[in-house]
């Protein structure tokens, strides 16, 4: 279920404001949040596995989720489902570092189709992709949180709801700036 936060004018640019507080903040409204186990780093000094969520200004690009799960997200983002055999390619010295891949296969990847609840909503973030940066971080997502919101590999986690939530006030210019 969908909080009753109010969209704003689709003609504004929406920027979400998440911070080491562990909260994630749109307007008046604020929702809890986890980032990476490690903390929060400036994005020019992210490595791959760091456990670190890269702060900067990052546009959400697309939203992935399962529909074999649930239904699909009410956003004007572009949407897409996940399949068994959607991947993310987290190796470094491979050409498709930090892109969507289709499984199996050959290099280091984490798989999204996924046994636990957590990546049953995902929501691309423009971090490391315009071009990707070898080593510079990978897969940095927004997705459900553990119940307990334990840190991420580096990104930002909410619960389901409060995701949906987001959601339905994003469209295309909507970006989350992550801070320290």
């Amino acid at each position: 279920m969908q909080s009753d936060a109010v969209a704003q004018s689709s003609s504004q640019t929406l920027e979400l404001s998440a911070s080491a507080d562990g909260f994630l903040r749109v307007g008046d409204h604020s929702f809890r949040c986890a980032l990476g186990f490690n903390g929060v780093i400036d994005a020019d000094s992210k490595t791959e596995g760091d456990g670190k969520t890269p702060a900067g200004r990052w546009q959400l690009r697309y939203v992935m989720y399962r529909a074999d799960r649930r239904p699909c997200p009410r956003t004007r983002l572009p949407v897409t489902t996940i399949s068994f055999w959607d991947g993310w390619c987290d190796d470094p010295k491979h050409p498709d570092y930090n892109c969507p891949v289709r499984l199996p296969f050959d290099a280091s990847h984490e798989k999204l189709f996924r046994d636990d609840d957590l990546y049953n909503i995902i929501v691309v973030l423009g971090h490391n992709d315009d071009p990707p940066v070898p080593g510079k971080g990978s897969a940095i997502f927004m997705h459900i949180a553990k119940p307990d919101y334990a840190g991420t590999e580096g990104c930002v986690a909410l619960a389901e709801d409060e995701l949906e939530t987001l959601l339905g006030l994003a469209a295309f210019e909507t970006f989350i700036t992550i801070t320290a």
